[in-house]
């Protein structure tokens, strides 16, 4: 799987927003660039992108910033993903094969694309921010 780094961006994104979901505070941009090495120009755009799709929210002033506008539960990384990239994009290279082989080659393409997408719906952000807690437990500095 090929990720643009615009995706990969706005995965972090909703997943740092995830994270501080239960604290009801609007999260900064600049605190996620920083955290992230994301320009914070690339992640307004990324963020007023999900806005418009419905995900996040977004208030202004000093103490304002993004927040989810649902729960992390009910956000799966495939919903995201399609947002900025597009709608479940398939492989179509063969899509107009004649050959068999070419044909064998389209169906298998879309099974996987198809199993892919099914995989992606199947993951939501409280999971992915519960692996993420896990995670920074188990790491420790010297």
């Amino acid at each position: 799987m090929k990720l643009s780094a615009k995706t990969e961006y706005a995965c972090i994104a909703m997943l740092e927003l995830a994270r501080r979901y239960e604290r009801g505070e609007p999260v900064r941009i600049r605190d996620i660039a920083d955290e992230h090495g994301i320009p914070s120009r690339f992640l307004v755009q990324i963020l007023l992108q999900l806005k418009g799709a419905g995900y996040v929210a977004s208030t202004r002033g000093a103490a304002g910033g993004y927040q989810l506008i649902k729960a992390p539960a009910k956000i799966s990384l495939g919903e995201v993903m399609n947002v900025i990239e597009g709608k479940e994009n398939g492989h179509s290279a063969a899509s107009n094969a004649k050959s068999p082989t070419a044909r064998v080659l389209s169906g298998i393409w879309r099974d996987i694309t198809a199993r892919e997408q099914e995989m992606l719906r199947a993951i939501n952000f409280a999971d992915l921010a519960e692996k993420t807690k896990q995670t920074a437990a188990q790491m420790y500095y010297i």
